[in-house]
């Protein structure tokens, strides 16, 4: 039992969700704050964790589902649970239907409205997986996917969405979109031999770190508007420029004549990143409303 259920770990990557986990609680205290003026209750970030689970859990779920003959044909992924034989279709099915069944529940104690928006989840956490098989904009649907996150996360607490909550929305899907391409350069060859869609595949190593720059420049002027528009301090500000450092750093560790250190790029930086943002964000929120 704890093998599989080791398997089943292994294959959401829950070590990944230091990526959106964060920004998901950041979206639900900067909410709560801008709105109410204070801090959301235990109860709501605990609801607001179990649809995050929820969430990751089932998209990765169908996502691997999905994928599993693209994944078997991909020497980096083809050890990777489905294609290995280590899981049944029919196991990460019945496992992604109880995530989601987890996220319904989480999203009707939280607020109507989060309820109401669960079908546009669900589109999008099941529509990600097809897009590589017909654009290369599919990192941008990623990010606009793992976006929900933080969007989410303020409509839980909220029941309302505003144009802070945009912001905050569209600044961590570029993020999200320019480490995704990142990401998917290890992959290049494979992806123009097969034809899987991709940044990399379609304009080049050179081309898609150039677009995963100009995403991530536009990340930094997201953090920038957010800090007006949530009238947060100089806490929040230390945060901001900490990101920034990252976000020099990973471009500057990853070339086109050099991706050895890629996955400190694409995991240990931006893992980084989303835990500073959010922490300085909280400390801001204390120190301002208590």
């Amino acid at each position: 039992m704890f093998k599989k259920i080791g398997i089943f770990l292994e294959m959401i990557k829950i070590e990944h969700t230091v990526f959106a986990l964060p920004f998901a609680f950041m979206g639900a205290v900067l909410g709560s704050a801008v709105v109410s003026g204070h801090l959301p209750s235990w109860a709501q970030i605990g609801w607001v964790l179990l649809a995050m689970f929820g969430a990751r859990s089932a998209a990765f779920g169908f996502n691997r589902m999905i994928d599993q003959v693209i994944d078997g044909k991909n020497p980096r992924t083809a050890k990777r649970a489905i294609p290995a034989g280590l899981l049944k279709s029919a196991e990460v099915i019945v496992f992604s239907i109880v995530c989601l069944i987890l996220l319904f529940w989480a999203s009707y104690k939280l607020s109507p409205l989060a309820l109401k928006l669960f079908p546009v989840a669900l589109f999008m956490l099941v529509f990600y997986s097809y897009t590589k098989r017909f654009t290369w904009l599919c990192h941008v649907v990623l990010g606009l996917t793992i976006g929900l996150a933080p969007l989410g996360g303020w409509v839980a607490v909220t029941g309302q969405i505003d144009w802070t909550a945009i912001v905050f929305y569209l600044t961590v899907a570029l993020w999200t979109a320019g480490f995704d391409i990142i990401y998917a350069c290890q992959d290049i060859d494979f992806d123009q031999k097969e034809g899987v869609y991709s940044i990399p595949a379609r304009f080049g190593l050179e081309g898609a770190l150039k677009i995963a720059r100009f995403f991530h420049i536009l990340t930094a002027i997201g953090f920038v508007v957010l800090l007006f528009a949530a009238n947060l301090s100089w806490w929040y500000g230390i945060g901001m420029i900490i990101s920034y450092i990252i976000l020099f750093y990973e471009h500057h560790i990853v070339s086109p004549k050099d991706l050895s250190r890629l996955q400190t790029a694409f995991f240990t930086l931006n893992g980084v990143l989303s835990i500073v943002v959010f922490s300085f964000t909280l400390i801001d929120l204390v120190v301002q409303h208590y």
